[in-house]
């Protein structure tokens, strides 16, 4: 079950990514219950990023709305 805080950060965070990324839409970040690997499918195609960048990508995003900077 996704928390309210965490519906926030993946807000917060889904905001971020559009603007990063111009050809991103709404479906594209689309975040249902149990089916988080189709969306992470879906970015991969989308952005033409392997699984290991799209994951270094959204761990900064997070540290970055948690912390306000990026990691070093």
């Amino acid at each position: 079950m996704v928390t309210n805080a965490a519906n926030e950060t993946w807000n917060v965070e889904k905001e971020e990514l559009k603007k990063r990324f111009a050809i991103l839409t709404d479906h594209d970040l689309l975040l249902e219950e149990s089916k988080n690997q189709e969306m992470l499918k879906r970015l991969q195609a989308k952005l033409g990023k392997t699984k290991e960048e799209l994951h270094k990508l959204l761990s900064e995003l997070l540290f970055t709305s948690y912390f306000g900077n990026k990691p070093e």
